[in-house]
């Protein structure tokens, strides 16, 4: 059991992120990045939000470094955590001791001042995070969304979207009037049951293909996968039924994916993955060495580090 520390009480039956993962057999190409994943507190250095919907255990940026350095990857991205709220302080903090190696994405209020956003542009937050999934976030009204998008474009950042895919309808309207790049978490929760060609899907690639702004992040397998296997004990041949969606999303759109592994993996019910068995899910939806420098390389280098290509 992982601890929580501060005056925090871990949510009952909560699922701790994976001690000992293997080292993973596909091997990143160099300059790898892990385009998504989390800091939770510590607690007691940085405590959970009061509004927070969970209460995870810790989750730290050293122990998140020593997880990058042990998969391989040379860089990471680190998006802000629902359990803070909009006190970015814990992300923060991690891009301040990455010795360059991070980049965040953070939530913000309307209230935020030039001077924060600057200050986290200096620490190297690159864009905002707008979360639709409502069990995870109470609702901002989407006016105040939008102001929110209009000031970070000064800074050059982009906006990352969160929603399910029954969703994607309702939010259209407002997500294609984004000022921004616009990058969507694990692909907009498709429901993998429903077929790769079905209605569902489709408008989310209909999505992609009428927007070049809209960028996807062909994660989290573990959280949309139905019939696994799950990754663990050494599957290589994990979320099988995700891999259809993935797959066609980065053949589609090769230049605008991204890939993370969304440690420590946030409210998870069912099981809690092998990070490095994750990571041997990649060459199954990018399976050529090209496709892969995109996903894992070039790609995220323009959007968070565009002065290093």
């Amino acid at each position: 059991m992982k601890p929580t520390s501060g005056d925090f009480t871990k949510t009952p039956a909560w699922l701790d992120w994976f001690d000992g993962p293997a080292k993973p057999r596909f091997v990143l190409p160099a300059g790898a990045v892990d385009a998504h994943c989390h800091v939770f507190g510590p607690g007691a250095e940085f405590p959970y939000a009061p509004e927070r919907k969970y209460t995870p255990c810790d989750a730290s940026k050293q122990q998140l470094f020593a997880l990058r350095d042990h998969l391989g990857f040379d860089k990471n991205v680190i998006v802000q955590a629902t359990c803070h709220g909009a006190d970015n302080s814990a992300m923060v903090d991690a891009l301040l001791h990455s010795e360059g190696r991070s980049r965040g994405v953070a939530t913000v209020k309307r209230e935020v001042t030039d001077q924060a956003l600057q200050d986290m542009h200096d620490a190297g937050v690159r864009g905002v995070r707008f979360n639709f999934v409502k069990r995870l976030v109470d609702f901002t009204p989407k006016d105040e969304l939008m102001e929110i998008a209009q000031r970070i474009k000064a800074w050059g950042w982009h906006v990352v979207i969160y929603f399910e895919a029954v969703d994607l309808p309702e939010l259209w309207d407002f997500f294609t009037a984004l000022p921004t790049t616009v990058v969507v978490d694990h692909m907009g929760r498709p429901n993998v049951q429903q077929p790769v060609d079905g209605t569902e899907f489709s408008l989310f690639m209909k999505f992609m293909h009428e927007h070049e702004n809209v960028w996807s992040k062909v994660s989290c397998p573990e959280r949309l996968s139905v019939t696994g296997p799950k990754a663990l004990q050494g599957e290589q041949n994990a979320y099988a039924d995700v891999i259809p969606f993935a797959k066609r999303i980065v053949q589609a759109f090769p230049d605008r994916v991204l890939w993370g592994t969304d440690w420590p993996h946030p409210n998870l019910k069912d099981h809690m993955p092998d990070d490095g068995l994750l990571v041997d899910f990649i060459p199954h939806i990018a399976p050529t060495a090209e496709l892969q420098k995109k996903l894992l390389v070039d790609n995220p280098m323009r959007l968070y580090w565009p002065e290093e290509t």
